[in-house]
């Protein structure tokens, strides 16, 4: 319903029940939003201009907003909360423990200990997350293959095919992930594993 909810951050409130960010927009309306601990660390001071993307919760007995400054956090919480057994704390508690980049590239590797880090996440639901999330990421396909060229040279390379699917995965355009990809390869050596790919184009759409 919410793509981002742009306006004035009037209050910010970290609780033991979670960390929030109050928007004002116009019309003197305040949206309260559930954001990660690290989030809420890197908002700006309230009184200042602030972009949250949203997610809508829509539970039998309330309905609530989860909040993040970037978008590629708020669609890969979409896509965590999609796995059972893991629901909006948890997947708040996974994107503070791990940047975004990361998480995927846990996923993908198959890092299922590494994943034990974030409080909450047993070895079982470790292996569960990445299971689904795998399947989820790694086997979306897009209608045809998306040529990247750099220095001339057309790359058609298995690592930037995965970098593509979970790009794709993730909602981001054709013309959005073909962008990011060609400048992050540019920085990158041509071998470059598909996490470096994603971390490097992640931070290249989240600008």
């Amino acid at each position: 319903m919410y793509d981002y909810i742009k306006g004035t951050l009037s209050n910010k409130a970290n609780t033991s029940k979670g960390a929030y960010l109050t928007v004002e927009t116009g019309g003197g309306v305040g949206y309260l939003t559930e954001v990660t601990p690290r989030d809420f660390s890197q908002s700006p001071d309230t009184g200042s201009g602030v972009k949250v993307y949203t997610v809508l919760l829509h539970r039998e007995d309330k309905m609530s907003l989860c909040g993040f400054l970037r978008r590629e956090e708020r669609d890969i919480f979409n896509i965590l909360i999609s796995v059972s057994g893991v629901g909006s704390k948890m997947a708040l508690t996974l994107l503070d423990e791990f940047h975004s980049s990361e998480l995927i590239g846990l996923v993908i590797s198959g890092d299922f200990k590494e994943l034990t880090r974030a409080k909450g996440v047993g070895p079982k639901l470790a292996q569960k997350i990445i299971l689904e999330l795998k399947d989820k990421l790694m086997n979306y396909q897009t209608k045809e293959p998306i040529k990247i060229s750099a220095d001339g040279k057309v790359q058609d390379d298995q690592s930037i095919e995965d970098a593509q699917m979970v790009l794709a995965s993730l909602g981001y355009e054709r013309n959005e992930i073909k962008n990011a990809i060609s400048k992050a390869i540019v920085v990158l050596n041509e071998k470059a594993a598909a996490e470096e790919i994603l971390k490097e184009s992640l931070k290249i759409l989240s600008i």
